[in-house]
């Protein structure tokens, strides 16, 4: 019984981080100017994963002093974080 208690608080932990993660790249997304740059993205052009690396980085800036919220410090340096994902070009 104990390895299935286990088991479940695994998967409900991971969808929980999901669901996080999901709504911080649309926060991203979505981001008004009144936090200094709009990104106005759909969601599908944002990365999750870039948006799940860059996560480290907010933390050591948090530490240090330098940030107190995710949304616009990952907007600011989205180009660093490579958050927006390049248009491809069509194959003709």
């Amino acid at each position: 019984m104990g390895d299935t208690n286990g088991v479940q608080i695994q998967i409900f932990a991971t969808w929980i981080f999901y669901a996080v993660l999901n709504q911080l790249c649309i926060d991203v997304a979505l981001a008004q100017p009144a936090v200094g740059i709009a990104l106005n993205q759909p969601k599908e052009r944002i990365s999750t994963e870039m948006v799940f690396r860059s996560l480290y980085h907010f933390s050591q800036a948090v530490l240090r002093g330098d940030a107190h919220e995710a949304v616009p410090y990952l907007v600011e340096r989205q180009k660093l974080f490579g958050l927006v994902k390049a248009r491809r070009k069509r194959h003709r």
